[in-house]
């Protein structure tokens, strides 16, 4: 899954995208270097970020879903937002990746015969997120069992609205009112979600976990777009331990990667 966002401050990609243009050929440049599908976002995740209207989501992506829906594209989209989520289905979006459980069956009820629903663990709202401050220590006595049994309960919300079990996809939210420990700990354990019967999505690349664990070792904190290697790392571990899917910016050398690992492993 290739990442676009275009939004203004999303961490990694804003601003980058916000002309229609520039934001359609980037998604043709990821499709052409292995992406499976693209990711639309038009509100930021950041730790931090406000909210965004319906009205100005639809705006900023404008006809970008429906032209390369048009393309043949597979697309999905990044909201929790069911007017914008409505919009996107309607111009040919097969997939609604949501960041808030608490939408869930909103969601699903659009999706239900239609599309896909991506479910993320997350807890509150993204203003209130703090980043790497040290206080999501405290929110979780064990983090895989509390990130699994959460996103059962919102699966299982999912199915009583009618999404059928190959339907719905579960993210463990890797950095979402999380430290850097409860992410690399969820991405060790990734075995106990997928335990549950759902394809996992995994989303790890840029993200500031990756920086903390190589500052934790002496090195300079890395910028969103010098996590690469960590990037790829998170993405083998995730792969080794079952998901399904990644979420990713860096399309060509993930799936470099990837395919190296593949050929290993049947070599």
């Amino acid at each position: 899954m290739g990442v676009i966002n275009v939004t203004p401050d999303s961490f990694s990609d804003g601003g980058q995208f916000l002309d229609r243009r520039a934001a359609r050929d980037h998604a043709e440049r990821m499709l052409a270097r292995g992406a499976d599908l693209v990711d639309i976002g038009a509100e930021s995740t950041r730790p931090g970020a406000e909210r965004v209207s319906s009205d100005d989501q639809i705006e900023r992506i404008g006809d970008l879903i429906r032209e390369l829906a048009r393309a043949g594209a597979i697309v999905s989209i990044d909201t929790t937002d069911a007017i914008v989520a409505r919009r996107a289905l309607d111009d040919g979006a097969t997939l609604v990746n949501t960041v808030d459980p608490a939408h869930t069956t909103d969601l699903a009820t659009l999706a239900r015969g239609r599309a896909l629903l991506a479910i993320m663990h997350s807890r509150g709202s993204m203003k209130r997120m703090p980043g790497f401050s040290g206080t999501e220590e405290r929110a979780y006595d064990d983090v895989v069992d509390h990130v699994v049994r959460e996103l059962e309960r919102a699966r299982d919300a999912a199915f009583a609205v009618g999404l059928a079990k190959d339907d719905v996809l579960l993210d463990p939210g890797l950095g979402f009112h999380k430290s850097a420990r409860h992410s690399l700990t969820l991405l060790a354990h990734l075995d106990a979600l997928v335990a549950l019967g759902q394809p996992v999505l995994v989303g790890s690349s840029r993200k500031s976990f990756l920086a903390a664990v190589t500052a934790a070792e002496g090195s300079e904190p890395a910028g969103p777009t010098e996590r690469l290697g960590a990037t790829i790392a998170s993405c083998i571990l995730a792969a080794e331990r079952g998901a399904a899917m990644l979420r990713v910016h860096d399309v060509f050398e993930v799936k470099q990667a990837l395919s190296l690992w593949k050929a290993a492993r049947h070599a």
